[in-house]
């Protein structure tokens, strides 16, 4: 079975059609907001823009290990959370 990733992927060029904030951590609050530190809306619009299949994950936790910015440069993750309760109200969650 495809992830929601994939499906959405499979349409070329997808835009999301609403967003809302997030309201409490959660394991996929955390790595949006890794995306959105980065640069990026989601998973959806990196993997469309770096023309990449996988996102390099930490294994212990599905936390995203490390993205590439728009410039070029990297971002380096830590296994553990980094998304602080202060800061989960500004991730942006996209619906599809």
């Amino acid at each position: 079975k495809m992830s929601k990733v994939s499906e959405v992927m499979t349409k070329a060029d997808v835009k999301p059609k609403s967003m809302h904030r997030a309201k409490i951590w959660s394991g996929d609050v955390e790595n949006l907001y890794r995306f959105q530190q980065a640069g990026y809306r989601d998973e959806v619009e990196y993997k469309q823009v770096k023309q990449v299949d996988e996102v390099e994950c930490w294994p212990e936790t599905g936390f995203v290990k490390k993205l590439q910015r728009r410039d070029n440069t990297f971002y380096y993750y830590n296994r553990q959370r980094e998304c602080e309760d202060k800061d989960v109200p500004k991730v942006k969650v996209y619906v599809y």
